[in-house]
C-alpha cells in the first residue's frame, strides 16, 4: 500500500501541469497581458487612494454647533437646514441632521446642535468631538462683554482637548445677532479672546505646575513663550459675523452667508 501512494504521488510531481500553464500565459497576445496587468494595477491604487485619502475622512462628517445658552446655536441649526425662522428655547439634548453645503459638488455632512448648559455640554462634546469635521463656535456677539470669560473658558477646554488637537477641524468662531446695535465685531470679539485665554493659559498652567511641579499632560494652547493669538493654533480658525434673526425681524431670511460661504469649503 505504501509503494502504491508513493509511485501515485511520484507520477502526479512529474505531470507537467505548471510547465503547461505558464506555457500558456506566454503564448497569449501581449495585449492581453498587459491589460491583465494595468487591471490589477488600477484595482490596487484605487484601494489604496480610498483609504488613505477618505479612510478616516468619512468618519470625521460632522459639523458641531456649539456655545454658551442663550448663544443662538438652535436658530442657526434651523436656519441653516431650512432657512425658516423658529422659535427655540434652551436645549437639553443634541439635535442632528444631514446638511448639504452649498457648492458644487452638494457635500453632505452631519450638523449636530451640542447643548450650551455648563453642566450639559462636557459630555456632548466628548461624545461628537472625534466625528467633528468642523467646530462652529456660536458667540453672543451683543452681550459678550459680559460673557467673556465664559466664553474664552469653553473655548479653552475645546482647544486643549487633545483629540481635538490630533484632528484640528476647522474652527469658525461665528459672532452671532449683528443685528442688534450693540454687537462687537468680528475683530473685537478675536482680540479680546485672545487676550483672555492668554491670561487663562499662564492661570492654568501655573495651577498645575503648583500642584505636582509639572504643567501636566494636557495640550498646550498655542506657541509657548509667545502672547497667544488664533494663527499659531493646528487647525484653521475663522472669525465670521452672521445673524441668525436676520435684519428684518421673524419673516425676513437670516444673515448668514459668510457663514455658509466658509462651509462650503470644508
Amino acid at each position: 500500500m505504501e509503494d502504491k501512494v508513493d509511485l501515485d504521488l511520484e507520477d502526479f510531481s512529474s505531470e507537467p501541469v505548471f510547465d503547461s500553464l505558464v506555457k500558456e500565459i506566454l503564448e497569449q497576445d501581449p495585449t492581453f497581458l498587459i491589460g491583465i496587468f494595468v487591471a490589477i494595477a488600477a484595482v490596487i491604487i484605487t484601494i489604496v487612494f480610498f483609504k488613505f485619502f477618505f479612510g478616516t475622512e468619512t468618519k470625521r462628517s460632522s459639523i458641531l454647533l456649539v456655545g454658551l445658552c442663550d448663544a443662538g446655536k438652535t436658530l442657526l441649526f434651523c436656519r441653516l437646514l431650512a432657512g425658516k425662522f423658529t422659535k427655540t428655547q434652551t436645549s437639553i439634548t443634541e439635535s442632528s441632521a444631514p446638511y448639504k453645503a452649498k457648492n458644487e459638488r452638494g457635500t453632505t455632512w452631519t450638523l449636530i446642535d451640542v447643548p450650551g448648559h455648563e453642566s450639559l455640554r462636557p459630555q456632548f462634546v466628548e461624545r461628537f468631538k472625534a466625528a467633528a469635521r468642523a467646530i462652529v463656535f456660536v458667540v453672543d456677539s451683543a452681550v459678550f462683554q459680559k460673557e467673556v470669560k465664559d466664553v474664552a473658558e469653553y473655548l479653552y477646554s475645546l482647544l486643549t482637548d487633545s483629540v481635538v488637537a490630533k484632528n484640528a477641524p476647522t474652527l469658525l468662531i461665528a459672532c452671532n445677532k449683528q443685528d442688534i446695535t450693540m454687537a462687537k465685531s468680528a475683530k473685537l470679539i478675536q482680540q479680546q479672546l485672545e487676550k483672555e485665554m492668554n491670561t487663562l493659559r499662564m492661570t492654568r498652567s501655573a495651577a498645575l505646575s503648583s500642584q505636582d511641579g509639572s504643567v501636566g499632560a494636557s495640550v498646550h494652547l498655542g506657541k509657548k513663550g509667545k502672547d497667544f493669538d488664533f494663527s499659531q493654533l493646528p487647525m484653521k480658525v475663522e472669525f465670521v459675523e452672521c445673524s441668525a434673526r436676520g435684519n428684518k425681524g421673524e419673516e425676513g431670511p437670516a444673515d448668514i452667508k459668510a457663514l455658509e460661504t466658509t462651509l462650503a469649503k470644508l
